[in-house]
Formats: structure tokens, C-alpha cells, sequence
């Protein structure tokens, strides 16, 4: 590269000096490499002295620069059940109320280096995720980039709040869009596409069964034909799956992910791997359910059984293959804090570079983004950088200096 310059062309350009850069291409972090942001994009990813820059320069020391990190289940319009359970945020409060703090729920996320979310139901908010994603596109709020699904779709009883905890004569507000049948949920699609909905949720599965067993609630037949018609509109599919035989439907079906998992056997999740059908384990949620609910409290108690099912799906969906990217559920626990989900990837096998990955590069696959999750020339300029260096150290993610989403610089913390 000797007598190679590479220069910048404004001085609306930025150029950002980290100690070393990640580029989520599954090699060791470099040093002496410098990122020039022009617009929106990356213009260069060079060593120092070969980019002549008169662009605006950010010094970033003893920091890794990587790529915007992505949660691709999360819920932007709840907060933690143990503040407020959720009957009450969705039977109590107004949609206004909710969305004013989700607004700031969107910007803690991204302060916290998540640039990209999934939002996957507003939890009887309606469409309000479609106008909060506008707001934020538009700049009048700070967030990061979403893709959402409106209201998600159940099968008619299936869902909350449910109906047998409150009087007979009452229709409570549904924390989804009820269908029943082909045609309904057919209905149900095309309704939420042409309401904004950039994927389709829907719950295969729920605690309706005797005693409140999850059993599965929609068909197969019905499921084929809510996936076809998704498809038919371009829209992918993430399907709630806690049950294996929910889950098995939803591979036959042909849905896109498959979201918790928790009772998946081998064999479900070999049928995803073959169908390149991505997982969202959402250990973090496991975990918080167990803390609120269940009287788990983290290094006194041991892991409560359903933390010990989510493990297990972790454990044999890496075993076979399946491609595993990074969904937390954030929201139940609080926002700002989806970086714990790397932290449970960690502690359950993967190495510090496979959970960023996930986080990065396999999600943006995931999403079908194929100018994110990595740190190329010519990609979206959403780059994060973090205290020390998290490809050793995963609790280095939790020290964010710097987030830039879009070419857009939205927090440098100076260093210590």
C-alpha cells in the first residue's frame, strides 16, 4: 500500500481513529486502521496514513471500533413486568402514554450501540411502532433503525389478556390480532401489511392447554397459508414458538425464524437447519422471568427450570447447525440493556467473536440487510465503539464511547 492515499472529499466527511477495529469478519481485531464516513456510507477502511482526510477527525483511544449492534426481538412499547405487569400496560394505559415511552425506550437502545432493531409486536399499542419508526427515519427522535410487525397474529383465545380472568360479559383489549381459520388469517396479513408491517409475527403456540400447558393453536393448514401470503407480499415471518410441536409446524410451514424454541427437540431443530431457518434463543427473557416470577436470584440460586430448557435449545440448535442470531426480548427487562444476551451466548459456548457475530453479521443475514453488520467500504456507516476490546472480553460491549447510526453521530462520551 506504500505511496496509496485515498482522500477525502469534504469536510462533512468523518473520519474516526479507534485504538483497533473489528470488522465482523471472524479475524482478530486490527490496529492502526482508521474508518472515513462519507454521507452515509463507509468510504474507507485504511490504515491511518494512507487516508489524507480534511474531514472532521474523532479520536476514539483504547477503544474497538465494531459494527451497530442488532436485537432482533425486542419490544419497544413494554418495560420490566415487575414494575408494571403486563394486563396492566396493555389494559391501563393509553397508546399515547405508551408510545411517548417507547420513544424513550428507542433512544437508550441506541445510546447502548444497538443501531438496528427488529420490533416484534406493540403488545396492544396497534400500529404505533409504524409511526415511532417514521419519527425516528425522519429525525425528529433519536432510535434506531426498525423494522416492525404492527400488532402480531393469534389464533381467536389464544393469546392475553385472557378472557378467563375477567368478567364473561367483557371484551378485554387483545395484545394481538385475533384469526381463526384460513381466511382469517389470511385477512390478517394482508390487514397488517397494509398497515406498514415490514415482517409478520405470529404465535404458534400459547398456555391454553389444560391446566395453562402451551399447546400448539394454529394448524398446519393455516400456518401454510399465513406464511404463503406473507411471502406472496414480501414479508418474512418470525413465528413464537415455545413448544416442539409449534415449532415443527411453523418448519413445515416455511416461517423465516423461530423466536424462544424452548422445548425444540433435535430433530426440530435439524429441520431447521436444513430449511436455513434462523433461531432467536431470547435467553435474557428466560432469565428475567425467572427473577420476577420464580424466585431466581443470579449467583445464589440455581438456573430455574425454564432457564435450564433455553439453555438446552441454545445448546442443540448449535449442535445442528442452525443459524443463531441475536434476540433478547428485550423490554420485560429493561432497554438499554440487550447487550446481556451476549453475555448469556458467552457463558453458554460461544466464544466472544461467534456471539458479536451474531449480533452483526448473522443477524444483519438474518434481516436481509446486506449493507449492515460489518465493517466494509461502501456499507451503512453504523459503527460503535466500546471500551477495551470485547473480542476478549465480552463485558467490554457494556462500555459504549460512540455510536454513529446512518453516518450520524448520536453519542461520544469522552474518554476517562
Amino acid at each position: 500500500m506504500r505511496g496509496r492515499h485515498i482522500e477525502s472529499q469534504s469536510v462533512t466527511d468523518i473520519l474516526l481513529r479507534p485504538a483497533r477495529v473489528w470488522t465482523a469478519d471472524f479475524e482478530a481485531p486490527r490496529e492502526g486502521l482508521a474508518v472515513l464516513v462519507r454521507g452515509n456510507r463507509i468510504a474507507a477502511v485504511e490504515r491511518t496514513d494512507v487516508i489524507r482526510s480534511d474531514a472532521k477527525v474523532i479520536d476514539l483511544p483504547d477503544t474497538t471500533l465494531i459494527p451497530g449492534l442488532m436485537d432482533l426481538h425486542s419490544h419497544l412499547f413494554l418495560y420490566p413486568y415487575n414494575i408494571t405487569p403486563w394486563d396492566d400496560q396493555v389494559l391501563k394505559e393509553s397508546e399515547a402514554y405508551r408510545t411517548a415511552r417507547a420513544v424513550q425506550h428507542a433512544r437508550q437502545t441506541l445510546e447502548a450501540g444497538f443501531t438496528t432493531l427488529r420490533d416484534l409486536g406493540t403488545e396492544g399499542a396497534g400500529y404505533a411502532d409504524v409511526s415511532l419508526k417514521r419519527a425516528i427515519e425522519e429525525g425528529h427522535v433519536p432510535g434506531p433503525r426498525l423494522l416492525v410487525v404492527t400488532r402480531a397474529i393469534v389464533a381467536t383465545g389464544a393469546y392475553a389478556p385472557q378472557r378467563k380472568n375477567y368478567r364473561p360479559d367483557c371484551c378485554p383489549h387483545q395484545g394481538a390480532e385475533e384469526a381463526s381459520g384460513i381466511d382469517e388469517v389470511v385477512r390478517a396479513v394482508r390487514h397488517q401489511c397494509a398497515h406498514g408491517a415490514d415482517w409478520i409475527k405470529l404465535y404458534a403456540d400459547y398456555r391454553v392447554g389444560p391446566g395453562g400447558a402451551t399447546v400448539a393453536t394454529f394448524s398446519l393448514e393455516e400456518l401454510k397459508a399465513l406464511v404463503t401470503t406473507a411471502h406472496d407480499l414480501g414479508r418474512p415471518v418470525a413465528a413464537h414458538a415455545m413448544s416442539d410441536e409449534g415449532m415443527r409446524r411453523c418448519v413445515l410451514a416455511g416461517v423465516d425464524t423461530i423466536e424462544h424454541g424452548c422445548n425444540g427437540t433435535r430433530e426440530t431443530f435439524r429441520m431447521m437447519a436444513e430449511k436455513k431457518i434462523a433461531f432467536l434463543p431470547t435467553l435474557t427473557v428466560a432469565e428475567a422471568m425467572s427473577e420476577y416470577f420464580l424466585g431466581y436470584v443470579a449467583g445464589k440460586t440455581p438456573p430455574t427450570a425454564r432457564m435450564e430448557d433455553a439453555a438446552n435449545a441454545f445448546r442443540l440448535a448449535r449442535e445442528e447447525g442452525v443459524v443463531i442470531g441475536c434476540g433478547s426480548d428485550v423490554g420485560p427487562f429493561p432497554h438499554g440493556t440487550n447487550m446481556r444476551e451476549l453475555h448469556w451466548m458467552v457463558k453458554l459456548g460461544m466464544s466472544e467473536r461467534q456471539a458479536l457475530a451474531a449480533a452483526t453479521s448473522v443477524s444483519a443475514a438474518i434481516i436481509r440487510k446486506d449493507d449492515l453488520g460489518h465493517i466494509r467500504t461502501n456499507y451503512m456507516a453504523d459503527l460503535v465503539a466500546v471500551d477495551g476490546d470485547p473480542t476478549h472480553d465480552i463485558a467490554a460491549i457494556g462500555k459504549v464511547r460512540y455510536v454513529m447510526k446512518n453516518g450520524t453521530s448520536f453519542l461520544h462520551r469522552q474518554h476517562p
